[in-house]
């Protein structure tokens, strides 16, 4: 992991002693992704679980995420299921390695794509394509693996992120990605960009299923429950006549890698109701969700909004 030439004009200078635990840690992660890939699972549940006693508050969030969507688990299911999503989430930080430093022979041997057809079609329209996606455990991982298809059709590969604050990390990530998807990232708030990629015909990977602000939402069912929803996807979708694809990423229950779940690409859409929109993508990824839960991301607060909030912890009584 080169080190040199870490100097950018509008970046701080890199190689301060303030910034060297956090090269330590990417050097870490090097390290962890040059092991073999069921090693690297093995220690991955081990990080989860152990995630899962540091943050307590996380798991409180996904706690009651897994009461609202799946009610009728008992509190045994539930705490079964939410000790599997704990051990998923650190496999994923483990998955992370593997993306960003992983060899191609290892990552291609590790994707099993479903419903390629379904990408081979959307190519033939001459459009840009949204990969919709939702945030399960593997997502980082998942967009990589997808590139090499992506690039067979004549697509070039982007992805919005939400640039971490800590520069270190923030220039690894965005390095790597742009390494191995094969073009430049898009930052969370590059409308403009986003839109020029769209219209220019590249694949741009998107996962709207995190709360929104008011402006870009609609408040619509998300595993029965109110939530607020990104409508992002159907303005992009029609300022840019870009064809709207789902696509997944899975583990394997049988531990051989991941499923890359590609679906048909959405018809009539947008629509002319934005909210209908919305509740149709969230029941597309409900779909997967319920395919594996442990797989996705429990820990944001999902649910809350401006009138109601599930996460506030209860009045303490005397």
């Amino acid at each position: 992991m080169a080190v040199s030439n870490l100097q950018h004009e509008d970046e701080p200078r890199l190689i301060a002693p303030r910034f060297w635990p956090s090269w330590l840690l990417m050097g870490l992660g090097w390290l962890l992704s040059q092991l073999p890939y069921r090693t690297q699972m093995r220690l991955g549940a081990g990080l989860g679980r152990l995630a899962a006693l540091i943050v307590p508050g996380r798991r409180r969030v996904a706690d009651i995420n897994l009461r609202l969507c799946y009610p009728d688990l008992s509190d045994t299911e539930r705490h079964e299921l939410l000790d599997a999503h704990f051990r998923s989430v650190g496999q994923g930080a483990l998955e992370t390695g593997i993306c960003w430093w992983g060899s191609q022979a290892k990552v291609d041997g590790l994707a099993h794509v479903e419903g390629l057809h379904h990408l081979e079609d959307a190519a033939t329209r001459g459009r840009g394509i949204i990969l919709l996606s939702a945030h399960t455990t593997s997502l980082e991982l998942g967009v990589r693996m997808a590139q090499p298809y992506l690039a067979d059709l004549g697509f070039r590969t982007t992805a919005m992120y939400k640039p971490p604050r800590d520069p270190v990390v923030e220039r690894v990530m965005r390095q790597r990605r742009e390494a191995h998807i094969g073009g430049a990232g898009i930052a969370a708030n590059d409308v403009v960009a986003l839109l020029a990629a769209l219209r220019r015909g590249d694949a741009v990977w998107y996962a709207g299923d995190q709360k929104a602000g008011q402006r870009l939402s609609a408040v619509v069912d998300f595993f029965g429950q109110p939530a607020r929803t990104h409508v992002a996807v159907s303005r992009m979708a029609g300022m840019t006549r870009a064809t709207v694809v789902p696509f997944f990423t899975l583990r394997r229950a049988d531990g051989a890698g991941y499923r890359l779940i590609i679906k048909p690409p959405l018809t009539d859409f947008p629509g002319p109701d934005e909210a209908a929109d919305a509740r149709r993508i969230n029941a597309i990824i409900e779909s997967v969700v319920n395919e594996d839960p442990a797989q996705y991301f429990w820990l944001h607060q999902r649910f809350k909004r401006d009138d109601y909030d599930p996460y506030k912890p209860p009045k303490a009584t005397r």
